[in-house]
């Protein structure tokens, strides 16, 4: 009885498991597709650049404090500096322009790490000569592009309070200092070193001084130079401050540089905040283990924050982070590959390596926009995002975006899923918003990459949009978390 009750038990079960499948592989269907497209919200991104144009005054908001002891409150460029721009579009070509100049100069560098060229050769001026006359070539820096994420900071003691550009593609922070010879228009007013009671000049035996790329002595005392690769740069002594962050936390003795000679860098900043991973960055200055930022919309006044020593957040998707034997100053991320709608390219995983001459690799930069791939990369993106759009009315190109789209009649639409694949099997999708871009105020949007000659890869700032990115020093890690603002 009881073997007749057991195969009777095993064909009812047989018989159901069928039916049973088909009632659950409705939801795992579901699932396949949202993975391989994502809704982009049209109207919303229009009505954002109308209200971005029309909005008179613009003020950074703050954000809730962090629970990092070392933390700053980071704001967008637009949220500081109102656009004069007559519309959208103009204010988006501008942009461009300054992230194709910020492109130019990482590349110059990287070339010269690579080729073993010390930027003194190429220097425009004689740094002994800037410092006595205090007068170099006027060449227009405006178009720099690392100028759109500023924190703001106190510089010495008393502490003057400062809006400085926040910058991973540098190490040398400075700040513009009185008596200025050749100062851009600032926000704030010129810091004044003779009103600190702990600025102190380096001499040119200390460390700090050695380990600068141009540097000069005049009377003992340090002088530096560091120039962005469009003709921009900024020129003086280079000292010891305190720097004050949130909760007036101050840290003392930070090699920074007194600039008095600067060439139209950043409009509205009084200077900048190196984050790069040489000797003189911020972070190696702190013995930072690590830090984390999240850049918010760039369209919005509001605010997030820079951490330092904060731990990774639970759930970051993680990548290997890179160092170059060349460059010091870079951070590169292991990344594998790219995929469109889930799928895979068919893309080397060799174009995304850092080899031993250091002439590749993938970069994250907070100063550049747009992610640059090398061209036989960026093709076969593009042609797979564009054979999942086939639906969308196609656009004209905009300056280096050549996949544009006509949204005007769109509210919402779907498109296919962008992921980066990294090299230790994770994956960082991205949201829509991230690499659909709004290009003027009437529904044109663009795909938001662009192909680079070079073979060395960036991912920009656009990407990151929204995500907290960590880097993990202590065990070079980089950590995506998406949200976590």
């Amino acid at each position: 009885m009881a073997e007749n009750t057991f195969l009777l038990l095993s064909i009812l079960f047989t018989i159901s498991l069928p039916s049973l499948l088909s009632r659950t592989l409705p939801p795992t269907a579901t699932a396949t597709t949202a993975a391989t497209t994502t809704t982009f919200h049209v109207s919303s991104s229009i009505n954002k650049t109308l209200h971005l144009l029309s909005t008179t005054t613009l003020k950074p908001k703050t954000t809730s404090s962090s629970s990092s002891l070392l933390s700053l409150q980071l704001h967008s460029r637009i949220s500081l500096h109102k656009p004069s721009h007559k519309d959208y579009k103009s204010l988006t070509l501008s942009r461009l322009a300054r992230d194709s100049a910020r492109v130019d100069s990482l590349q110059t560098r990287l070339d010269l790490a690579v080729n073993g060229i010390k930027k003194a050769d190429l220097k425009p001026v004689d740094i002994q000569l800037a410092a006595r006359d205090l007068e170099v070539p006027v060449i227009s820096g405006t178009s720099q592009g690392s100028g759109e994420y500023f924190c703001r900071v106190g510089i010495g003691h008393p502490a003057s309070q400062a809006y400085m550009v926040l910058d991973t593609g540098s190490d040398v922070s400075w700040v513009q200092c009185a008596p200025c010879a050749d100062c851009y228009q600032q926000a704030d007013p010129i810091f004044e070193p003779a009103s600190s009671s702990s600025y102190s000049p380096l001499t040119c035996e200390t460390h700090q001084c050695k380990s600068l790329d141009v540097s000069e002595c005049r009377n003992g005392t340090c002088l530096y130079e560091v120039s962005y690769g469009d003709g921009s740069y900024t020129v003086g002594d280079f000292a010891t401050e305190t720097v004050t962050l949130e909760g007036s936390t101050a840290v003392e003795d930070i090699a920074i540089g007194c600039g008095h000679n600067n060439e139209g860098l950043f409009v509205g900043a009084a200077g900048l905040i190196g984050l790069g991973g040489g000797p003189l960055s911020f972070p190696s200055q702190i013995n930072a283990t690590s830090y984390s930022y999240c850049l918010v919309d760039r369209d919005s006044d509001s605010a997030s924050t820079l951490e330092f020593n904060s731990p990774m957040p639970r759930g970051a998707i993680t990548a290997p982070l890179l160092r170059s034997d060349k460059i010091d100053t870079f951070y590169f991320v292991g990344l594998s590959g790219l995929a469109v709608a889930g799928e895979v390219l068919d893309i080397p995983p060799a174009t995304f390596e850092l080899t031993d001459d250091g002439d590749s690799g993938v970069i994250v930069d907070s100063g550049t926009a747009i992610t640059r791939l090398p061209a036989a990369a960026y093709k076969k993106l593009r042609e797979a995002f564009a054979n999942g759009t086939k639906g969308l009315p196609a656009a004209a190109g905009v300056a280096l975006f050549d996949t544009c789209y006509d949204l005007s009649k769109k509210k919402r639409v779907e498109v296919p899923t962008v992921s980066f694949r990294f090299s230790n099997g994770e994956k960082l999708d991205l949201p829509a918003k991230n690499y659909m871009i709004p290009v003027d105020s009437g529904g044109t949007f663009c795909f938001g990459f662009a192909a680079t000659s070079s073979s060395m890869s960036i991912i920009g700032n656009v990407q990151q949009q929204g995500t907290r990115v960590s880097y993990d020093l202590e065990n070079n890690l980089i950590g995506f978390s998406p949200n976590k603002c």
